[in-house]
């Protein structure tokens, strides 16, 4: 786990050394155990290693081999590459390190734009050919490891956060209005290629981008499982959808343990994260250690799961953390986690994962984390009322967005209000793409392939690596999300969500875990804003910056200052924390 950044020029010269050691910089806590920079030809590749595979210097990075005349930066973990590593030996490739890394580079040599479909991992990677000048970008099927983007004069730069693009100048930092309007309107979530700054774009998942010398380029999407059940799959029981689930979890969860350090759990105490723990426990895991955050309670809301996450540190014999945070350091604490964000993200458990990460970077470098079970096995509450769906566009639409167009409209400053309901557009065209059965895998599919992607896996990568954390998701695995893709929508929607997930975690963990209301990461200072944090955004937003920008009508921000509690979204959410979470990240950045 590392990050990653470069500057390729298309128009003869040289790249900026500097640009790429500035980028590198932002890029430390990323990558705190080494760096480097190397320069070939045109182009010139940036790295911050976290060393979890091959601890030796062998693997450093960029990676240069020469006799192929390749050169690497990666991000993430492959985790078949010693399998993958054997097969090219076998036809003949020698190897001078032991890690991931030069997996990557030989497998690019052997097999060209089909070694992405043989990698089993998480990765953000571009590699520099030095005869024919290309570049290739590519990114894992769920984008767990980001990759964003921006041109400038006669070239491009890229890193594995935008910050790190920003900071070296030159780059159009205005606010791009459409995915303001996503922002807004999509529970932030703004999909690729869009940022929320017009002159950074980010790769696509599933992306295999190859640029010429010129600059032109071409991408191809290598992954994207149909939502449809197979005529085989007819005659397939209960009993055997949960025989193949059981058995694609515990080879999903097998398969992230690859490393040369020691690998945690981060344990919130729901059912997600207790299976991961008692699926390592059944594969005979000892000394595995668990970790989980808590908050005070505001509003009558309680701020933590520990009755759960203790029931299971105890079952398993876990070596448990348990990490409460007082208000008084969350206030504290939000202006790091504002400044981790690659890009601005509304969800409160931000500040849980930033603290919780910080604390769990002081024992152990990688985790594995439950994250993408509930839009994988239909886990939220807006799926069963999709079932039989007439209109699938517009009940999705009530179920998960923020705001309407129309309503937008009426709190965006006119300049800032798109000319057309983007959002809905785009939910349209996901929801009606060809090659999802029902209305359920229809949005199941978008919810696995866009939401999950900016939203809980942009959470979590951003937050766990502000302290050189590795986070490693085994809910997306890829074969294991082609399996549940099949499954019948009503195995998952049986039981309140999630129904055959909870039929397979009941040979594993204890009932007490499952048989309970949904919970989430709770953080209920900032879903019920008061005191110091309601001075805080009043702050935010009535100062100069924020007046100068003009985002937002005054009336309407007024309205949600003179009473916050009263302006809750569709999911829970808080609309001022929506609004003034934007305004402190554009200036935190100094946007």
């Amino acid at each position: 786990m590392c990050g990653i950044c470069g500057e390729v020029r298309f128009d003869g010269g040289a790249p900026s050394v500097q640009a790429v050691s500035i980028m590198a910089d932002v890029l430390a806590p990323r990558g705190p155990d080494s760096s480097g920079v190397v320069v070939r030809g045109n182009v010139g590749l940036g790295h911050r290693r976290l060393r979890i595979l091959d601890l030796s210097d062998k693997s450093q990075q960029p990676m240069v081999d020469p006799d192929l005349g390749l050169s690497l930066v990666f991000n993430g973990c492959i985790y078949n590459f010693r399998e993958l590593r054997s097969e090219l030996e076998r036809q003949g490739y020698r190897f001078f390190s032991g890690g991931d890394t030069e997996v990557i580079l030989k497998a690019w040599h052997a097999w060209g734009e089909a070694c992405v479909s043989r990698f089993h991992g998480m990765f953000a990677f571009v590699i520099h050919e030095r005869d024919s000048g290309r570049v290739i970008m590519a990114r894992d099927r769920f984008g767990i490891k980001p990759l964003y983007l921006a041109e400038v004069s006669g070239g491009l730069r890229f890193a594995s956060s935008l910050p790190a693009i920003v900071k070296t100048g030159g780059i159009d930092t205005a606010i791009d209005t459409d995915a303001l309007h996503t922002y807004m309107t999509f529970h932030a979530v703004v999909p690729p290629p869009r940022t929320i700054l017009k002159g950074v774009r980010k790769l696509p998942p599933a992306t295999l981008r190859v640029y010429a010398r010129d600059g032109s380029f071409q991408d191809r999407r290598y992954w994207n499982p149909p939502y449809q059940r197979r005529v085989e799959d007819r005659s397939v029981t209960r009993e055997e959808w949960q025989e193949r689930l059981l058995d694609a979890l515990r080879l999903a969860v097998k398969r992230r343990m690859i490393a040369d350090v020691p690998v945690g759990v981060l344990l919130s105490g729901g059912v997600d994260s207790s299976l991961i723990v008692g699926l390592l426990a059944e594969a005979g895991q000892t000394g595995l250690m668990s970790f989980s955050v808590g908050f005070e309670e505001a509003n009558g809301e309680k701020g933590d799961e520990f009755v759960y996450s203790d029931l299971i540190a105890r079952e398993f014999a876990t070596d448990h953390h348990k990490i409460f945070v007082p208000s008084a350091d969350l206030m504290g604490a939000l202006p790091g986690t504002i400044a981790a964000m690659s890009e601005p993200m509304v969800s409160y458990d931000n500040v849980g994962f930033y603290l919780l990460s910080k604390e769990v970077s002081k024992h152990i470098k990688v985790v594995q984390s439950g994250q993408g079970a509930d839009e994988v096995f239909a886990g939220y509450h807006w799926y069963p009322p999709l079932v039989g769906s007439e209109d699938v566009v517009a009940d999705y639409g009530r179920g998960f967005r923020d705001r309407s167009h129309e309503t937008l409209a009426t709190q965006l400053n006119a300049r800032w209000i798109a000319d057309r309901d983007v959002s809905g557009d785009l939910i349209r065209e996901h929801l009606l793409a060809e090659g999802a059965d029902t209305p359920v895998d229809r949005a199941l599919r978008l919810d696995s392939s866009v939401m999950l992607v900016d939203d809980p896996v942009k959470r979590v990568d951003n937050m766990t690596m502000a302290w050189g954390l590795e986070a490693r998701v085994p809910f997306l695995d890829h074969e294991l999300v082609e399996l549940a893709a099949r499954i019948p929508p009503e195995e998952k929607l049986r039981d309140g969500g999630k129904g055959i997930l909870k039929d397979v975690a009941r040979k594993v963990i204890p009932g007490e875990v499952i048989d309970r209301k949904k919970g989430y990461f709770p953080v209920p200072q900032l879903k019920y804003i008061a005191g110091p944090y309601l001075d805080m955004l009043r702050d935010t937003l009535s100062s100069q910056a924020a007046r100068e920008r003009g985002l937002f009508r005054q009336d309407y921000v007024d309205r949600l200052l003179a009473a916050p509690s009263d302006h809750i979204t569709p999911l829970q959410g808080s609309e001022l924390w929506q609004v003034g979470l934007l305004e402190m990240w554009l200036q935190a950045h100094e946007v």
